[in-house]
Formats: structure tokens, sequence, C-alpha cells
């Protein structure tokens, strides 16, 4: 093996060595997406079931007890009776439910004449999204059983078109089988930058750059053995967020692994540029982690997709968000798992992180000094 082999191994073993003995770095490589995985396989749901709600039946009718009944057997509402509003409208107001739904007296005399029926819903509007998912299932309920009654609209359903409605991907519409993928690129983000960018400042700050500068060793083999350990780091934090989405918790892959490991090192290779660049321009490890926690971790949680969807964004903020890597893997990620090679997507995606990866690279390159009289 030549000297400059002998020279990077060298220096990755150097690296690997300090990854071990750094406790924060095994947390954050192993530990944290561990706990990412059980806050967006559990804690984190944009699923909301069991909503606490309050029914009072004026009319205990036959149909008011049926339209009763459709809310208590819906998988999304938690009943509460009462024969007064009075009884139940101080639980709202309180927020200890989420909603007031009244069934008048005259609502049995409505449904046989056919003249209209009135339910009204009370609704908490403390969390607009809570409320706005709130009325969208009362209104589905009471749409439902008026359409088995037959009679909304003020007349028989026969002559109606009959709608099925079929859901792509995401069959059982499970937050969590679009949020975990997601998540293998917060924890990649983490990890190519956050850590990333302490490597560089560190040797900085413990004076050993001045005796790594009289070695051999010249700037791109210092990067490489930088690059190589928290590169494999991260593709093993992936391999483990992926098992542990996919054998325990249920998230469909319907991709190819082969596509996933090489998108995911494409990505890696840019969160570890991003991460150096910083390491490098910066020379401190606390302005590091502040920088890299703005320019990696926030977009990657805020801008991606992740969590709040791109396309209901402002038109600034959407365009801030297309100009992230996160954006693409992320959309990458959710369409390998959820619906399988989509070249036309992925292809796309790919070619404009590697862009970014290349522009970070070739900028710590270019920005990293390696003589005493260039600091």
């Amino acid at each position: 093996m030549s000297k400059r082999g002998l020279r990077v191994i060298a220096l990755i073993k150097k690296e690997s060595l300090q990854i071990i003995r750094d406790p924060s770095s095994i947390i954050m490589a192993f530990i944290l997406p561990l706990i990412f995985l059980v806050l967006f396989g559990y804690g984190i749901s944009l699923d909301i079931d069991n909503l606490k709600i309050g029914v009072v039946n004026e009319s205990s009718s036959p149909e008011a007890n049926d339209l009763l009944m459709s809310f208590v057997n819906s998988k999304y509402f938690k009943v509460t009776f009462a024969k007064d509003r009075k009884e139940l409208e101080e639980k709202v107001i309180s927020g200890k439910l989420n909603a007031l739904i009244i069934i008048p007296y005259d609502f049995a005399k409505k449904v046989h004449t056919g003249k209209g029926i009135d339910v009204q819903a009370l609704i908490c509007g403390s969390q607009s999204n809570t409320a706005e998912l709130t009325l969208n299932y009362v209104e589905g309920v009471v749409g439902i059983w008026l359409m088995q009654k037959g009679i909304k609209n003020e007349r028989p359903l026969t002559n109606l078109v009959n709608i099925e409605s079929r859901v792509w991907f995401n069959e059982e519409m499970k937050s969590r089988s679009s949020l975990l993928p997601g998540s293998i690129a917060l924890i990649m983000t983490l990890i190519g930058t956050m850590l990333t960018s302490l490597v560089v400042a560190r040797e900085w700050e413990r004076g050993t750059m001045e005796a790594l500068l009289a070695t051999p060793i010249n700037a791109f083999e210092f990067l490489f053995g930088k690059f190589v350990p928290y590169f494999l780091l991260g593709m093993i934090a992936m391999g483990m967020v992926t098992a542990v989405s996919t054998l325990l918790m249920g998230v469909p892959f319907r991709g190819s692994v082969i596509v996933l490991v090489v998108a995911s090192s494409i990505y890696l290779c840019t969160a570890l540029g991003l991460g150096l660049l910083i390491s490098t321009l910066t020379r401190n490890q606390l302005v590091a982690t502040q920088i890299s926690l703005i320019l990696g971790y926030l977009p990657s949680l805020l801008l991606s997709g992740i969590v709040f969807e791109v396309k209901s964004m402002p038109f600034l903020i959407r365009i801030l968000s297309h100009c992230t890597p996160p954006l693409y893997f992320v959309s990458t990620l959710q369409s390998l798992f959820l619906a399988g090679n989509i070249w036309a997507l992925i292809i796309p995606n790919m070619i404009v992180v590697s862009l970014f990866g290349f522009v970070f690279l070739s900028a710590t390159i270019i920005k990293t000094k390696w003589s005493l009289d260039d600091v």
C-alpha cells in the first residue's frame, strides 16, 4: 500500500477512535434516532382520533338515537351524553370537550316531513387544526347517516351518483407511514451536518491542527479522513431506522433497497459537505453548532415536508424550501417507502441533491487552509 493510503487509513482510524470515545457522537448516532422513531411513530401523529365530544339529544326519538349511535360507533369520537346543553357547555369552554353536538327536539318531525334537518355543532376553536378536523368528522358522520336514511337533499338518493373512493400508496392513511421515512433525512442531517460541523473546529480549539499541519498529509487526505467515519456512521443509522420502521412499526417499503442506499449516500455526502464547510469556516465548536442548527437541522424539520405540507406554505417560504437539499431527499424517501421506484421523481431529486453536494464539498476543499501562513 502506498504512503498516501497508509496516511488516510491512519486518519480514518484516528477519527473513528475519536467518535467511539465521544459519548455525544454515540448518543446522536444511535440513541437519538431511536428517540425520533418513538416520537414520530407514536408521539407525533397527524391522525386525530378519540376526539372528546358531547352530544345533547333533545329529541330522544328513534331517529335521534340512531344518529347518536352513529357518533358512538365512530372510531374518531369519544362521546359524552346529556339531555341539556347547559350540562356540557362548560366542558367545551374549559377545553375538556372538543365539540358539542345538539340534536334538536323537533329532529324526528323534520326527518319525516323532509323539510330539512338541523344539527348544531359547537366546535372549540382554540386549536385550529383540531377544530377543522373535528368539524369535518362531524359533517362526515351526519352525511353518512343521511345517505343511509335516504333523506339528504329532501329526496331519496336512488338517482344520485355513488362515489367510491380509493386511497393510493398510504391506504390506511396513517401519518406514521409518511413521518418515519422522512425521519431518516432528519437523522442523517444530524449526523452529517451537526456532528461533522465540529470535527475541524475541534482540531483548532484543542491545538492539534498545528501538529497535523506539520505532518506529510495534505488537505484532501485530512478531509477524507474526517469524511469516511461519519459517512459509515450515517449509513449504519439509516439502516437501523429503516429496519425498525419496516419490521417493528409496520411502515411499508415498496422500492429498491439499492436505490435507497444510493439516494441516502448522495444525501449524506451533501450533509457531510455542509458540515465540513461550516467547521472549516468557523473553527469554533459553539458557533459551528449554532450555524449547523440553522442551516441543517431546522430546514430538514420545517421546510422538507416531513411535518408541514410544502404546497400549503406561503410563496416565499416555498421558494426557500426548494433551496434546501432535505426537501428533495424527503420526497425521494416517501416515494421509495410508499410508492416504489418512481424514476420520474427520484432521478431529478437526486440530481439536485448531487449538485448541492458538489458545491458544498468543492467549497470545503477550496476554503481549507493547509498552512499556518494562510490562517
